[in-house]
């Protein structure tokens, strides 16, 4: 079974971008020269990865995704930073 990647772009626009492959490498290959002319990325390069985890269940890496994905811009920069601990702060409402 391959390894599925799960895996996060900071864009040029300073916005992120939240991705899914089997082949880390080529995909990023595929950002940086703009293979897909609808991605998120194309318009937004370069691009530089700041963040990626492994998984055996490529489920798992989908939830993981779509989790992800969900997340504000200051809960991904947490993740990015490895401040795990703040990451349940960033989830709570403030009213």
């Amino acid at each position: 079974m391959p390894l599925t990647y799960v895996y996060l772009l900071k864009c040029a626009d300073q916005t992120y971008y939240t991705g899914i492959t089997i082949s880390l490498e080529t995909r990023l290959r595929q950002h940086q020269i703009g293979t897909f002319r609808k991605c998120y990325t194309f318009k937004r390069r370069p691009i530089e990865l700041v963040y990626c985890c492994v998984f055996t269940d490529p489920q798992k890496a989908v939830t993981r995704k779509d989790q992800i994905k969900k997340w504000s811009q200051a809960k991904k920069e947490a993740l990015i930073a490895a401040n795990y601990q703040m990451l349940p702060g960033f989830s709570k409402k403030r009213f």
